[in-house]
């Protein structure tokens, strides 16, 4: 019998001790050595090779032939969005969010509705029967190429793989999943290192692609090695409020396609429906007029949206200015406000300021800042913004309006929703041709022009 050895890995890193360690000598964190008990002799069954196509041999990169690599459609266009045009046989993808936000129901939506193609769904969650009631709420009881198993062993995966011979493996979840070659339980460092990298050389070997579900820990990274990320081809995060019934897909990684493009869905009652004008839910609807609101023209990958900024000023009760940031980068809005104080000559140190993006969505967008900086003013001296205004520009330290990329398409999409005007950086209009667009085009250079075109 094997002798069972006791080591210590890194819960960010991965990096493996046969001592404890106080600090990570790999990436220097603190208190992150966790002790794990490994069968080191015991082989691993996919070492050999579950799907053998023999011993590679190198050759020329232009005798590679990539003709026969086609992408598979999810026929879902935000998920084909995300990830470039649909998935790309042999890869592996990682998609990781909070519980509950919607990451099982939206694989398993993607396993029905891709026509032509056999599908395997491993769950080490749920029961078969679990599984079949979420899909008969998702497609009514469709015919589909699904297959479904309760599995959480890697070596007994593999076996049904061989037996269905899918054209697409999905588990659910990576965290549940364990291989016979290590004795630590599920959920481990060395555990979820392992059999990451059983399922990458399944992916390889076979070119079937295989979707991994992860957990994220309680700061919102997922759980697991950082090594983890390294291995897969796409790493998927899936996000949203619980207070709304919108969820956003974004790329931290993609090997084959973008990483800046968005995906958005609404959570309904019989699954996930595609948001294709994200402006629907951004915007908020209201009859009357009030100060401290402003629009934006953002950019999420080729796609503009427009977000509603929300803004509050009011003197301070307490000895301490308050400041408060929801979605938007709370050291930005400091930034913001000490240029309109210093530059601007608008006395907000004693007033207490609070900002929100409608929709409960982050933007990193730098073209918002304009918006931002005339939904404060608004707020400040109360006076409402035209609720159809709206503002694409950056600001700088010194209070200029600053131009941005891409602003032919926010203003072309301000002018299809039927905004009347836009203000822009006057660097950026100098190369515009007004006469394409409906809509007025105002060009400020500094702050306080826009101040006074708003609020003479």
């Amino acid at each position: 019998m094997a002798k069972a050895k006791s080591y210590y890995f890194c819960s960010e890193c991965g990096y493996q001790s046969s001592s404890w360690l106080g600090r990570c000598p790999e990436c220097g964190k603190f208190g992150t050595m966790q002790e794990e008990v490994i069968q080191a002799s015991k082989p691993s069954k996919t070492a050999k090779g579950n799907a053998t196509t023999g011993v590679s041999k190198p050759k020329p990169i232009h005798e590679v032939s990539t003709s026969e690599t086609q992408r598979i459609p999810t026929q879902c266009a935000e998920f084909d969005r995300v990830l470039g045009g649909g998935i790309v046989p042999g890869s592996l993808l990682l998609l990781g969010g909070e519980p509950g936000i919607g990451k099982s129901t939206l694989l398993l939506q993607t396993a029905l509705a891709i026509p032509g193609k056999r599908v395997l769904y491993v769950s080490g969650e749920e029961s078969e029967q679990q599984i079949k009631m979420r899909a008969d709420r998702i497609n009514n009881g469709g015919e589909t190429d699904c297959y479904v198993v309760s599995e959480t062993v890697t070596q007994r995966i593999l076996e049904c793989v061989d037996e269905v011979k899918p054209d697409l493996l999905i588990v659910d979840s990576i965290q549940t999943i364990c291989t016979e070659a290590i004795d630590s339980s599920a959920g481990s460092i060395s555990q979820i290192r392992e059999c990451t990298a059983e399922f990458q050389r399944f992916a390889k070997e076979s070119g079937i692609p295989v979707l991994l579900v992860g957990h994220i820990t309680k700061e919102g990274s997922l759980a697991g090695p950082k090594v983890m990320e390294h291995i897969v081809d796409c790493v998927l995060q899936f996000e949203g409020d619980r207070n709304y019934g919108y969820r956003m897909l974004r790329s931290l990684k993609n090997r084959f396609g973008s990483t800046a493009e968005i995906g958005i869905f609404e959570m309904q009652g019989d699954g996930l429906r595609e948001v294709e004008n994200p402006s629907e839910f951004l915007l908020s609807q209201r009859d009357e007029n009030l100060s401290g609101c402003a629009i934006a023209a953002t950019l999420e990958g080729a796609r503009p949206m427009f977000i509603e900024v929300q803004s509050l000023v009011s003197t301070a009760v307490y000895g301490t200015p308050q400041r408060n940031a929801n979605g938007f980068d709370f050291r930005r809005l400091s930034m913001l406000l000490a240029v309109l104080e210093k530059r601007c000559g608008f006395k907000l140190g004693a007033k207490d300021v609070f900002l929100n993006i409608a929709g409960g969505i982050r933007v990193n967008d730098p073209a918002i800042d304009l918006a931002v900086a005339c939904a404060i003013l608004s707020s400040n001296v109360d006076i409402p913004i035209p609720p159809r205004y709206c503002f694409a520009a950056e600001m700088g330290l010194s209070g200029e309006v600053r131009p941005v990329s891409r602003v032919e398409h926010r203003i072309a999409e301000a002018d299809r929703l039927g905004f009347e005007k836009i203000f822009v950086s006057k660097y950026n209009a100098r190369s515009l041709n007004k006469k394409r667009f409906g809509l007025e085009i105002v060009e400020v250079s500094v702050i306080e022009q826009a101040f006074r075109e708003l609020f003479a």
